[in-house]
């Protein structure tokens, strides 16, 4: 086989389209695991959904507890307020002498 003046154009461009199929085939392999996997982007967004749902529901827990908090309170006011109004009914009777 002789060599011909166009045989080592021949190889570059041999060796230029080995590389170029490479690189397609890596990009290939690349998009197709991209595609089987959820991105960066999908899992980040369901973090946050999750973050998010599990905050709200702390929230409503928090808000639930305060909810409680403050009946309690209310009731505990009033109650104080008659067990005051007693003492004081009681504190102001005119003392009978014995």
């Amino acid at each position: 086989m002789s060599q011909t003046p166009d045989r080592p154009n021949v190889d570059h461009a041999l060796a230029r389209l080995d590389t170029v199929l490479t690189r397609l085939e890596a990009s290939v392999a690349h998009r197709l695991e991209a595609e089987r996997e959820p991105g960066d982007l999908e899992t980040e967004l369901a973090i946050m959904a999750e973050d998010r749902a599990r905050l709200a529901a702390e929230l409503d827990a928090a808000s639930a507890r305060l909810a409680t908090v403050e009946a309690t309170t209310s009731d505990v006011g009033h109650r104080l307020g008659r067990a005051i109004e007693a003492v004081e009914g009681v504190l102001a009777r005119p003392r009978v002498a014995r």
